[in-house]
C-alpha cells in the first residue's frame, strides 16, 4: 500500500491548522460543559449571608415579609407546600410567591424556594400513584398518619417535574431567585429524609424499597432541577437512606452510603450550581465529630456552596437550641456552631435564621454578630 505524505514544506502549515482546530474544539467543549451556568456560575451570585426563613400560613392571605427589612439579612428561604400553590392540577396560584419576590427584589434580598411535595402533595397529584400510610416524623402534625407517595413512583414524579416546569416558567429568570431547594422523593420537608421508625422500615421494605431505587429516584429530580433551573443554585438538604438492603433486608450500614452516593450524584450532575445543607442546625455541642450532619457540611466548605438552617426558632425554643431561657444566647451558640471554619479556614456561604429571630429586638446584636462573619 503506498503512503502519500505531504511535502516539507506543507507539514508546518498542516500541524498549524490542527493546533488550531483543536483548540477550537477544546473552548467549545468547555463552553457546553458550562452551558446553563449562566449567572449562578459567577461569585456576585452566590448565596451568601444571612437568611430569614419565612413560614407560609395557608390561613392568610398574604405573607408575612416585615424580616426583609433587617438589614443584616442577605436574603430570604420561604417554606410553602405544594398542596398550597397547586390545589387544582395545571392551575397553580402564584399570588404569595409574586409578593416574595417582588418584596425581595425592591429589597434586594436574594431568594431560596423551599417547596414542600411528599407528604404535602395535593390530593389529585397522588390519583393513581402508589403511596402508603406513614406518620409524619417531625414538624406540625408530628405523629399523625397520612399518605406519602413513594419516592420512585413516576406518576407522582411526573406531576411534581410538570409543576417545577410552570414554576420555573414564571420565576427562573427573576435576579432574585438564587436558589431552587430540590424535593420530590422526601417526606415533611425538603430534607431527603423518610419515616424510619422500626414499623415503617418493615413497611418500607414490604413496599419494594431498595437503596438503588431511591438513588435513582434523585438522579432523576437533580437532572430536572438541573434542566429546568440553569439561572439558579440548587441544594440539596441533608438526610440519610434506609437501612435497607439492596435484597429488601434489614441492614444498619445502608444509610450513609446512601446518603452518600446521592450527594455524588448532586455535584456530579449540578458541579459549580450544586449547594449542600443541613437544615437541623442547633447551639448543642457536636455529640461525635464523624462524617455526618454539621460536621460533614463543613467538610465540604470552599469546595462547594454549603449552608445551614436552624433546626427550630431560638425565640421560641431556646431549651433546644442550646440555652434555656436565654433566646439570645442559644441564637449566638448556634451561628458559632454553623460558622466554624474547617480545616482549611474556609465557613459555609450561608446560614439561615427563623423569623421570629430576625424580628426579635434582643436579637438584633447577635444578628449584626452573625452578619459580620460573612464580611
Amino acid at each position: 500500500m503506498l503512503i502519500h505524505r505531504a511535502p516539507r514544506s506543507v507539514r508546518p502549515a498542516i500541524h498549524t491548522v490542527l493546533v488550531l482546530v483543536s483548540a477550537v474544539l477544546l473552548f467549545a467543549a468547555i463552553g457546553v460543559a458550562e452551558a446553563g451556568q449562566s449567572r449562578a456560575s459567577t461569585d456576585d451570585a452566590s448565596p451568601r449571608g444571612l437568611v430569614v426563613v419565612i413560614e407560609n400560613k395557608p390561613q392568610q392571605d398574604r405573607l408575612d415579609l416585615a424580616a426583609l427589612k433587617n438589614p443584616y439579612i442577605s436574603g430570604v428561604a420561604l417554606q410553602i407546600h405544594w398542596r398550597d400553590l397547586e390545589p387544582v392540577q395545571g392551575k397553580p396560584d402564584w399570588s404569595k410567591l409574586d409578593q416574595l419576590f417582588a418584596a425581595a427584589e425592591s429589597s434586594n434580598k436574594w431568594v431560596q424556594l423551599l417547596i414542600f411535595p411528599g407528604f404535602f402533595s395535593p390530593a389529585w397529584a397522588l390519583e393513581g400513584a402508589k403511596t402508603e400510610m406513614f406518620p409524619l416524623q417531625y414538624g406540625p402534625g408530628k405523629g399523625t398518619l397520612a399518605p406519602l407517595p413513594l419516592p420512585w413512583d413516576e406518576v407522582y414524579l411526573s406531576r411534581w417535574f410538570a409543576f417545577l416546569k410552570q414554576l420555573s416558567a414564571r420565576y427562573g429568570k427573576s435576579p432574585a431567585f438564587r436558589v431552587a431547594a430540590a424535593a420530590g422523593p422526601t417526606s415533611v420537608s425538603a430534607e431527603f429524609t423518610l419515616p424510619k421508625s422500626p414499623e415503617d422500615v418493615q413497611k418500607w421494605r414490604s413496599v419494594g424499597y431498595i437503596p438503588e431505587k431511591y438513588i435513582d429516584a434523585w438522579k432523576k429530580v437533580l437532572r430536572v432541577y438541573a434542566t429546568d433551573f440553569p439561572n439558579q443554585y440548587v441544594s440539596l438538604s441533608l438526610g440519610f437512606g434506609l437501612i435497607v438492603n439492596d435484597r429488601h433486608k434489614r441492614d444498619e450500614q445502608e444509610g450513609k452510603p446512601t446518603k452518600e452516593a446521592i450527594i455524588e450524584e448532586g455535584i456530579t450532575i449540578l458541579g459549580r450550581r450544586f449547594a449542600l445543607q443541613n437544615s437541623n442546625l442547633d447551639g448543642n455541642p457536636e455529640k461525635e465529630r464523624g462524617p455526618h450532619g454539621v460536621p460533614l457540611v463543613i467538610s465540604y466548605n470552599g469546595r462547594i456552596i454549603t449552608g445551614f438552617q436552624l433546626r427550630t426558632s431560638c425565640e421560641r425554643n431556646s431549651g433546644n437550641m442550646g440555652a434555656e431561657g436565654d433566646p439570645a444566647l442559644a441564637l449566638k451558640k448556634s451561628i458559632n456552631r454553623g460558622m466554624e471554619p474547617n480545616s482549611a479556614g474556609h465557613r459555609v456561604n450561608y446560614l439561615e435564621i427563623y423569623e421570629p429571630d430576625v424580628v426579635a429586638d434582643d436579637m438584633q446584636p447577635v444578628l449584626r454578630y452573625g452578619a459580620s462573619l460573612f464580611k
